[in-house]
């Protein structure tokens, strides 16, 4: 097992070396794809490389294809480059970033328009009861005396 700090450079350094290494597979099914990420397990065994592919789903679905045949040569490039015994596995896994992107706008789109509808119920409508409820009751002049005299001997 090796130390986390360890373990994310070595991520780091497999996310360079695939996304330099995509533009040299020359097959013609592989897309623009953007290599967005990468994870290694502890024992740098296990690499997981998210990807995003700019086009519909047939492209990505061809670039997926395309990467999944260029494994091979992927993992044994990366293993040889990271000077490891073992060459981590590769496993590509679609990074839906746009989808992404696009839900969470659907949701604050969604968020400022109940916002606008609750800014509207509530115009020119008044607060229930007093509109400063902690009221604090008049005090005797006595009191305000010891009050003072009190903080006067701190």
């Amino acid at each position: 097992m090796s130390d986390p700090a360890k373990t994310r450079r070595h991520a780091e350094r497999v996310r360079e070396l695939v996304a330099s290494l995509v533009r040299e597979i020359k097959d013609p099914r592989l897309g623009m794809v953007t290599v967005t990420d990468a994870r290694i397990t502890g024992d740098l065994r296990d690499a997981h490389v998210y990807y995003t592919v700019l086009g519909d789903q047939t492209e990505q679905a061809s670039t997926a294809a395309a990467l999944e045949s260029a494994k091979g040569m992927l993992r044994s490039r990366v293993g040889h480059a990271l000077g490891l015994r073992h060459s981590p596995s590769l496993t590509f896994v679609l990074d839906n970033v746009l989808d992404h992107a696009k839900e969470i706008d659907d949701l604050l789109a969604a968020a400022r328009h109940r916002d606008a509808e609750v800014q509207r119920l509530a115009a020119g409508k008044q607060y229930a009861g007093d509109p400063d409820p902690y009221k604090a009751e008049p005090e005797d002049e006595d009191e305000a005396d010891e009050r003072v005299v009190a903080e006067e001997k701190r």
